[in-house]
């Protein structure tokens, strides 16, 4: 069914999760700034995702495309000088070089360190000496702007720790401490506590990516657009079957980290089934028009460590593949939006 399209187009955009490989992001934000036509009106993000979304909503308040774009290209600049998630500042002046040698011996030795370590280590182990090497990255972001009413609306993801549940801060609830807990991975940093404003009581918050990767549904609101772009870093297929512990870690973290993804776009194959047989009133229900830009065939060929080392030759990788990707998407798609759904849902799950 045509739509009637008035003005510009109107997209809201959901940004996975994904440590350093969520400079694939960067880059697809990156071409979706350049670009003249589809307006940015919500934002939904977890993990780096959170990050992106908060850096480009910092951006656009304060000068529009071009300053989101200078904001995301600063907070990458950031993201590099840190060289390993894993690693506190004094450990990074005391073994430079650490995350090279995890890449090589990785490459060299079919035993997972990473799972062994997390058998016997966590963050916790460092008492006083841990922090969190992502708090003074995110410190620089203007959180009067993050939060201001004017520009994208932005939801941010958790997960509660004790309840298992997803959380959901958006507008003025946002913080520097959101957007930790957002991408706080319970292996690499310590848990981040939040209090609830309304009720005073203080909880544990870990990665949104657990319960909602991303979360769809806050961008379900009937004033928002119809169309949601899902920005989408884990793969949601591999053809090889993983053999060696590294390999099977890896993907039983993709195949979690995409589960909630699913799980919300199979609840919207469904609604869009019962409008398109009339079995619900049309306009009861968003119909949601759903668009997936990707990289496959690039995420297959990196590996779960790369997301905890961001460094510079692979952050420049990834946003050009970015760019890319968000090229093809506009040669290809670009006439959808507002019309179709461009994502086969029935395919996906059939």
């Amino acid at each position: 069914m045509d739509r009637t399209v008035s003005g510009p187009q109107r997209i809201s955009l959901a940004l996975q999760g994904g440590g350093a490989h969520g400079a694939f992001t960067w880059g697809v934000l990156d071409r979706l700034l350049q670009d003249d036509g589809p307006e940015i009106v919500a934002l939904s993000g977890t993990s780096a995702g959170a990050l992106n979304a908060a850096a480009l909503k910092a951006g656009m308040v304060t000068g529009g495309r071009a300053a989101a774009r200078r904001s995301l290209d600063r907070l990458w600049a950031d993201v590099a000088r840190l060289g390993d998630f894993r690693a506190n500042s004094w450990m990074t002046a005391l073994f430079p070089f650490a995350a090279d040698w995890a890449e090589l011996w990785q490459q060299a030795v079919p035993v997972s360190a990473r799972g062994i370590a997390e058998q016997f280590a966590t963050p916790y182990a460092f008492g006083p000496l841990w922090q969190n090497p992502l708090a003074r990255v995110v410190a620089r972001l203007d959180f009067s702007k993050v939060c201001a009413d004017p520009g994208p609306l932005i939801h941010i993801s958790a997960t509660n720790v004790r309840t298992g549940k997803i959380r959901v801060f958006s507008g003025t609830e946002v913080s520097a401490d959101v957007l930790l807990a957002s991408a706080c991975l319970p292996s690499v940093f310590k848990a981040v506590e939040l209090t609830d404003p309304s009720t005073g009581v203080r909880d544990a918050y870990w990665d949104g990516g657990y319960s909602g990767n991303p979360a769809l549904f806050p961008l379900y609101r009937r004033e928002l657009p119809d169309d949601i772009v899902i920005v989408s870093i884990n793969p949601l297929r591999r053809e090889a079957v993983p053999h060696t512990p590294i390999e099977i870690q890896n993907r039983i973290d993709e195949i979690s980290f995409n589960a909630s993804l699913l799980g919300e776009l199979r609840a919207v194959n469904f609604v869009k089934r019962l409008i398109a047989e009339s079995r619900i009133e049309r306009g009861a229900m968003k119909d949601v028009l759903v668009h997936l830009i990707s990289d496959d065939v690039l995420m297959n060929e990196l590996s779960g460590s790369t997301k905890l080392t961001p460094l510079p030759g692979l952050l420049a990788r990834l946003k050009a593949a970015g760019q890319a990707a968000a090229d093809t998407f506009l040669a290809n798609h670009r006439a959808d939006l507002g019309q179709r759904s461009s994502v086969d849902l029935n395919g996906l799950f059939g």
